[in-house]
């Protein structure tokens, strides 16, 4: 995880890889991070895929430091 606080938009949506980048994480952390609840994301209606808002990578990244 970085020590840095991350700069993204609160209403912004960020990508699996985006995310990643953003908190310093492996993408299977990540998904064990989806998976158990400590993030929550959302689905894309266009093609379904996850994306992460930028208040729940603030908010994960302060509770982690």
């Amino acid at each position: 995880m970085t020590s840095t606080e991350p700069q993204v938009s609160l209403s912004g949506r960020y990508s699996t890889n985006e995310a990643c980048k953003i908190l310093g994480i492996d993408r299977s952390t990540l998904f064990r991070y989806t998976k158990s609840g400590i993030i929550k994301c959302g689905y894309r209606r266009c093609n379904g895929r996850k994306f992460y808002p930028g208040s729940e990578i603030l908010r994960v990244w302060k509770s982690m430091m």
